[in-house]
This record gives C-alpha cells, structure tokens and sequence, in this order.
C-alpha cells in the first residue's frame, strides 16, 4: 500500500512529458470540438472513412490551439498558482510544446487537404485563427474575433468536404457559416466562465469579463 501511495503522489507532483503534453493540449474541449464537427459530417450523410478522417484533422488542430494558450499563459498561470497546468508546475518545458506544435502542422496540412482542397484550406484557416487567439488579442475585448472566425470555418470545411484531395461539394450556406461563428463565440464564453476570477486577478479584460 505504501509503495503505490507513492507512486501516486510522485504522478501528481509530475505525470512525465508525454502525458503533460497531452494535458497542455485541453484534450476535452479538443474532443468535444472535433466530436462535434465530425457529428455534423455525419448527419450530412458522408461516408463513415470521411467521418472519421474530419475527427482526426479538428482534433489534432485544436490541440496545437490547446498548447499555444498553455504557453501564452504560462507567466499569467505561474502568477495565480495555477495548479492545473503542467507549464505552471513545470512539468514540461516550453520549448517542448512548441517543438510539438511544429511537428503536429507538419501533420496537420496533409491531413486537411486530405478533406479536399477547398476544405483543408479553410480548415488550416481555422488552426490559423484559433492560433492567433493566444496573442494579446485574448486579453482585450476583442477575444471573440478568433473564436468567431475559427469556428465559422468549420461550416466551409464541411460544404467543400470529402475524400482526398480536389474539389467536392460546394460553398457553405451564409447561414450556416454565421451559425457556426455563433457557436464559436458560445464555446469561448462558456470556456471561459470556470476561469473569471483568475483572468480578472491577472487583468485579463475579454468578451466574457465584460
């Protein structure tokens, strides 16, 4: 009983890089994301091969998005005491999660355009936006922009999705696209919420502290 006590207590003083790398990348709210696309790419009727490949391309996109955010918010983090966050507790290096946003593009253009051409373009559109979130522009009132912009991409992913790459399908409805931007503002809000108190210790001023 001793010995596995310990273990636990040396697993939560430090899990080790590989699972501290997975941690940074928000993987929840990575798979609930990309869940949900590929639920949408689902119920549009694709093949169950198109599904699966939309799942695997939104995950490992909003991973990179997960720790980028980990390490622009490593200072603010270490400032509170934030014990959630394996960069606060020093777990993992910052050069290591940045090394490994590196290597996962070097997968995440392939496998975008594997959606179609049109269709990986729009989503290396979303990586993109999503990335640009974790600059100042997180901090202001303008938080939302990125959120918007990067989930109304998805709506265009999947219109111009399907199988390898060249053109399918066709553009997305304005409907759509606005819808999904919507939704886009809606996860950042509610993401946001569990961390009000620490954002306005750090004085963080974005959408969902106004």
């Amino acid at each position: 009983r001793r010995v596995v006590d310990t273990a636990e207590v040396k697993f939560r003083k430090n899990p080790g890089t590989a699972l501290a790398l997975v941690l940074c990348g928000h993987p929840q709210l990575a798979e609930l994301v990309a869940a949900g696309v590929a639920a949408a790419a689902a119920l549009s009727g694709r093949p169950l091969r198109e599904v699966g490949l939309v799942f695997v391309t939104v995950l490992l996109g909003r991973i990179t998005a997960g720790w980028l955010n980990d390490v622009a918010d490593r200072d603010r983090d270490i400032a509170v005491d934030r014990q959630d966050k394996p960069l606060a507790r020093d777990w993992i290096d910052p050069s290591t999660v940045t090394f490994s946003v590196a290597c996962a593009t070097l997968l995440i253009i392939p496998l975008s355009i594997s959606n179609g051409t049109l269709a990986g373009i729009a989503h290396l559109f979303s990586v993109l936006a999503a990335w640009i979130y974790n600059t100042r522009i997180k901090l202001g009132p303008l938080s939302w922009v990125p959120w918007a912009i990067s989930f109304g991409m998805f709506g265009i992913f999947l219109s111009y999705g399907g199988w390898g790459g060249g053109i399918h399908g066709g553009p997305a409805t304005p409907a759509l696209t606005l819808l999904s931007a919507l939704l886009g503002i809606g996860v950042h809000v509610a993401v946001a919420l569990p961390d009000l108190v620490v954002d306005n210790r750090n004085g963080v001023r974005s959408l969902p502290m106004l």
